[in-house]
């Protein structure tokens, strides 16, 4: 399995195992492109996540609708298996109701 589905695995396990409903968006013809992969509410709020591999790099449309679901008052984020710790603080935060906004767009 590659690296990629193992960290979006982990990543919406922690979401279940704390009361968050998750869907992963497949993309297709028919869907909007640029969606991030896992579109969450964590205790009222809404969050996106765009998964990457270490040596990935998302798209400038990624990162165009990172930025409007930013805009719209969402969490919006392109995460690394090395920004785990940072999202997992995240998703935390919005549990307690403590809102931290990363100014980062991208967790590594």
């Amino acid at each position: 399995m590659a690296l990629e589905k193992i960290f979006e695995n982990k990543i919406k396990k922690y979401l279940k195992d704390h009361g968050c409903y998750e869907v992963k968006y497949h993309g297709n013809r028919y869907s909007t492109s640029g969606t991030p992969d896992i579109l969450a509410c964590v205790n009222g709020h809404f969050l996106a996540i765009e998964v990457k591999a270490p040596e990935g790099k998302p798209s400038e449309l990624q990162l165009v609708k990172i930025k409007d679901i930013r805009k719209a008052g969402g969490f919006a984020y392109v995460v690394y298996p090395s920004g785990w710790q940072k999202l997992k603080a995240i998703i935390d935060g919005l549990l307690i109701e403590q809102f931290n906004r990363e100014e980062d767009i991208e967790l590594k």
